[in-house]
């Protein structure tokens, strides 16, 4: 028997290791150069004076401090100030009113440290325990993305047929060891260990997973449309889908002071994957037996990209920043003035 138990944990071990499989309708592919662009939305703006990337502007209006960041926490950290933390807050609040409001999603605050088995359930551990911070006294894990808390809210539940779908939308900061080398892909505050995420996350009978991935990218995009920033989406293919995911797209925008699409939102269909893992099931009808829900996750949207797409997007030639229509509710005026 002790033989066998080995045996049995050695294979959980290896099936850990083993990520999803892609959805048929996924192209096929090698890496991100195989995606494919769905769609665009907006045109860029024609500039009559060369738009400045965000580091310059943050600097110019004193809102953002990347040497205090790196004299507090070291390289890829960074300090908003003054009206530069004011917008970042006014984004978190836009966002998680459209969606609660609007879109018919439930707030959730959760906690940004996690037991293991949250990051197993995830999909996050054994596979990239390198890529997480570990307070090894007490074995918590900082979360990388609110996704491991939401996905592991009703682990080891069964829930009732009529409850579902569930959705969620939760802000939380996000934290990641991701070595990265210098260059133009690491300047200013575009990747770095700590950043800000609103996340979306369903849980839904299996056959209605498909279409709720295609309502969810629809919500993402909805606050592309009400910042009126330009955008595209694209569909990932199977080289580079995420290892939870059975079919993913992604959200860019366009940054014209970087001169480059980012990255604002990955919407992903797990299917099954993650329900397995965490062992969330559902009853279909009383006395039937229970099956494994299907989860979807995606970010509604991530920041600090919102925030680089922003600043780039509405600069002025004076060096001032527009805000948008939608935050000025928040902001409580019209402009960033140096």
């Amino acid at each position: 028997e002790q033989e066998i138990g080995q045996v049995k944990s050695n294979l959980e071990d290896l099936l850990l290791e083993l990520p999803n499989i892609p959805h048929p309708s996924v192209p096929q592919g090698k890496d991100e150069g195989d995606n494919v662009v769905l769609r665009t939305s907006g045109e860029p703006r024609e500039f009559s004076f060369k738009p400045l990337p965000h580091w310059e502007l943050g600097e110019k209006l004193d809102i953002i401090d990347l040497h205090r960041g790196v004299k507090l926490s070291g390289t890829r950290f960074y300090v908003l100030k003054g009206l530069g933390a004011k917008l970042q807050r006014a984004l978190i609040s836009f966002m998680l009113d459209l969606h609660v409001d609007e879109h018919g999603y439930r707030e959730i605050y959760p906690p940004f440290m996690v037991k293991r088995e949250c990051m197993i359930g995830s999909g996050n551990l054994p596979k990239f325990g390198d890529n997480l911070y570990h307070d090894d006294e007490d074995d918590f894990w900082f979360i990388p993305t609110a996704e491991v808390p939401l996905t592991n809210l009703h682990r080891d539940e069964i829930l009732d047929v009529a409850s579902l779908p569930l959705y969620y939308v939760a802000y939380s900061a996000c934290f990641r060891r991701e070595k990265m080398a210098a260059g133009k892909d690491t300047r200013g505050i575009k990747r770095g260990h700590q950043f800000d995420k609103v996340e979306l996350y369903k849980l839904t009978e299996p056959e209605a997973s498909d279409q709720e991935l295609e309502n969810m990218v629809i919500d993402a995009e909805d606050v592309c449309q009400r910042l009126a920033i330009p955008y595209r989406v694209l569909q990932l293919c199977t080289g580079d889908l995420g290892f939870a995911a059975c079919k993913t797209y992604d959200i860019e925008m366009w940054a014209p002071g970087c001169a480059e699409w980012l990255e604002v939102s990955s919407c992903s269909n797990c299917g099954d994957f993650q329900a397995r893992r965490a062992n969330i099931r559902y009853r279909p009808q009383r006395g039937a037996r229970p099956c494994f829900v299907h989860t979807l996750n995606g970010s509604g949207l991530a920041l600090p990209r919102v925030l680089i797409a922003l600043l780039e997007n509405y600069q002025r030639e004076d060096g001032s920043i527009l805000i948008p229509e939608v935050l000025e509710p928040y902001v409580g005026m019209k402009a960033v003035q140096n």
